[in-house]
């Protein structure tokens, strides 16, 4: 990861990108820095994602409440104000809401396995 300079960030002015899930609808805006990627993601009520993810991500609950599946039948729950944590390839995993909910996600090399 290089050096990220300061840096503010005014959500207005990104676009949304709209991503299917296998229901409902994922909104993302995003920020890339190399080796580095900040989001900030809505779900749609009854969004179910479209696939399982082995990325890492920080994930911040900023609004609504949603559930994370873990691929071994763990569901954890978060609401506004909670957040999860996880490395690459430790935990896979997939969102759902039934209300919908809005997200501050990060994710980058920081949370990929040490080289040996």
């Amino acid at each position: 990861m290089s050096n990220i300079p300061f840096t503010h960030i005014d959500w207005t002015g990104i676009e949304k990108t709209i991503h299917p899930g296998d229901s409902g609808l994922a909104y993302w805006q995003t920020i890339q820095f190399p080796g580095l990627r900040i989001r900030l993601v809505e779900y749609t009520p009854g969004y179910l994602a479209d696939h399982w993810c082995s990325k890492g991500h920080i994930v911040y609950c900023l609004e609504g409440d949603f559930v994370s599946e873990l691929k071994s039948g763990e569901q954890i729950r978060l609401l506004k104000g909670m957040t999860y944590v996880v490395s690459d390839d430790l935990s896979v995993h997939r969102s759902v809401t039934e209300n919908g909910t809005k997200l501050l996600i990060v994710d980058g090399d920081f949370l990929g396995h040490p080289k040996l």
